[in-house]
């Protein structure tokens, strides 16, 4: 075991090898395992032969003369108690057991004593305190599971073999300098874990005869480095999909992704356990540390590229690869070939045996597609963009709702409160005022009176619905209510009057948007401008044929390499 330059010690060790003095200190609280003792049984008895099973870290701080084996027990107390309890009844079983450690609470007298005494014959009155009836009350817990076994005495012998040699801990040992009560407070405040980033960071920290001075600072500004650069949320949203508030140390996010953790992996520390294997089976923290560099260095190649920022970021948004896997693809081969492989992957993530104009909202794998011919479309548009040096904003897109919205809404579906009803009339009445046409004053007049009216119940709402949608409305617009032409990305609402309005009210309320700053994908803020509309044919306030054909036109154009791949092309 090795000092560490951030002030711990850190090794796994076999849970029959523990061996000194643990005093459990008077900041934390008693000893309280009852059922959890069972269960830490069973897990123990049913480990198959052959496999490794870890316990959370035992945190401890050395707090005996030098060479002498006294800890402070910071944290894992209820553990470490429960495996001295186990022990205790096993001796009593059989002079075949023993124990190599002592327990004793700095708060209880006389604790340690008991702890070594005790058995099932105490007496409810010779109980003096709260933590002495939990010691019981485990002892006999632990009793009763033995009994229930067909053979206690093998069960036990199974028990004990397991114990030293199938059980591990993380042996966390702080220095003697730093303050266990406040780093008790943080373990424990919400039980805040150690992090995989904390043991790791441990792992290669730790002084041996292959890490001196020299490389343990080189290792720590490498690390610091790496960890400021992450912050950059351009740069995190583009190699994963995760929150960044979902990591306490944003350079885990490597680590699991070296690691290949799996979003359903159970074991907590999976990511430091798989850092601990490789270096032992390289023999070298030297060369491990060098392939995270590595790693990370590729990662900021490919960020610095506008091209591959692009390509890959997108296939990353899209889930339709993993990042370890694109890394796989690019290894051994030229740029030109891994240039030719993402696209070829890009082309795949939006084949269809469909035709394009089949696609529609209402089907659940659709819908899927068109998400993804969109979010493909806005990264395009932003990466071809001449004479710009621009990027799709990953960081943003992620972090914010966006879905499939219709760019003229034409169902009056989720509106089904009078608050709905009178929001939807009031937007969809300045639409029509906007539209100064004399013959809708008898309609601008009838909405009036409704919004107003404190009976205005759906049949009435109804009526008024269907005429604003037949002035708002070209006459073609119905059949094409759910394909992708009548589809962009759009932030999610709850404000099922906004997602119900035609193409005129959700105009205004980009151009609201557009004017606050806020962020709205390229190609969406484009359809709402009439963009790709040509201007012979441009009328403001409504979204029909010419703006459909425009629409999809442009995407052939900005989409056209991905789409010879697969042989279509989308239809209008």
């Amino acid at each position: 075991m090795v000092k560490a330059m951030n002030n711990i010690y850190l090794d796994k060790i076999n849970i029959g090898d523990i061996e000194g003095e643990f005093i459990v200190p008077a900041y934390q609280r008693g000893f309280r395992w009852k059922d959890e003792v069972k269960i830490l049984l069973d897990d123990i008895e049913n480990i198959p032969d052959g496999q490794k099973y870890c316990l959370q870290p035992i945190v401890v701080k050395n707090i005996g003369k030098t060479g002498e084996k006294k800890y402070e027990l910071i944290d894992g107390q209820q553990r470490l108690t429960s495996i001295f309890l186990i022990l205790r009844y096993m001796e009593q079983l059989s002079s075949l057991f023993h124990h190599k450690f002592s327990i004793e609470y700095e708060t209880r007298d006389n604790s340690k004593v008991f702890l070594e005494n005790i058995n099932i014959d105490i007496l409810d009155n010779d109980i003096n305190n709260v933590d002495e009836y939990f010691f019981i009350e485990a002892y006999r817990i632990i009793t009763s599971w033995f009994n229930s076994q067909k053979d206690a005495a093998l069960t036990a012998i199974n028990i004990y073999k397991k114990l030293g040699e199938s059980i591990f801990a993380i042996w966390y040992e702080v220095d003697t300098n730093e303050s266990p009560d406040s780093l008790f407070t943080r373990l424990n405040i919400g039980r805040i874990l150690l992090t995989n980033a904390e043991l790791v960071k441990a792992l290669f920290l730790s002084k041996n005869s292959e890490i001196d001075n020299r490389k343990q600072l080189e290792i720590a500004t490498d690390w610091d480095i790496i960890e400021k650069e992450l912050h950059n949320n351009s740069f995190w949203y583009f190699i994963t999909n995760e929150y960044h508030n979902k990591y306490q140390t944003r350079i885990e996010l490597l680590f699991d992704l070296i690691s290949d953790k799996q979003q359903h992996e159970r074991e907590d520390y999976y990511t430091f356990y798989f850092f601990d294997r490789k270096i032992k089976e390289k023999k070298s923290k030297t060369d491990v540390w060098k392939e995270i560099k590595r790693f990370y260095q590729r990662l900021q190649e490919w960020y610095e590229n506008p091209d591959l920022y692009h390509k890959i970021g997108y296939l990353i948004a899209s889930n339709q690869i993993g990042l370890l896997e694109i890394i796989s693809k690019s290894d051994g081969i030229t740029k030109t070939k891994f240039q030719n492989s993402l696209d070829s992957l890009i082309a795949g993530s939006i084949k269809t045996d469909k035709n394009y104009n089949e696609l529609s909202y209402g089907s659940g794998a659709d819908y899927l597609l068109i998400e993804k011919i969109l979010l493909l479309f806005n990264v395009e548009t932003v990466r071809q963009k001449p004479y710009e040096i621009m990027r799709f904003p990953f960081n943003k897109y992620k972090q914010e709702n966006w879905s499939l919205e219709h760019i003229h809404a034409q169902e009056s579906e989720g509106l089904n409160k009078k608050e709905h009803w009178v929001e939807w009339l009031n937007l969809h009445k300045e639409s029509l005022l906007n539209l100064k046409n004399k013959e809708n004053n008898e309609l601008i007049q009838d909405i009036t009176t409704a919004v107003d009216d404190e009976n205005l119940n759906f049949i009435i709402f109804f009526d008024l619905f269907e005429k604003v949608i037949k002035v708002l409305s070209k006459d073609d617009s119905i059949e094409y209510t759910h394909s992708l032409s009548n589809l962009a990305l759009l932030e999610k609402s709850n404000n099922s009057a906004l997602n119900n309005s035609v193409f005129s009210v959700k105009r205004n309320r980009i151009l609201e948007i557009d004017k606050e700053g806020d962020y709205i994908p390229e190609c969406t803020r484009r359809v709402f401008l009439k963009y790709y509309t040509k201007s012979e044919d441009n009328q403001l306030h409504f979204w029909g044929k010419p703006d459909r054909d425009g629409y999809i036109n442009e995407m052939n154009k900005v989409l056209r390499g991905y789409l010879n791949i697969i042989g279509k092309e989308i239809s209008p």
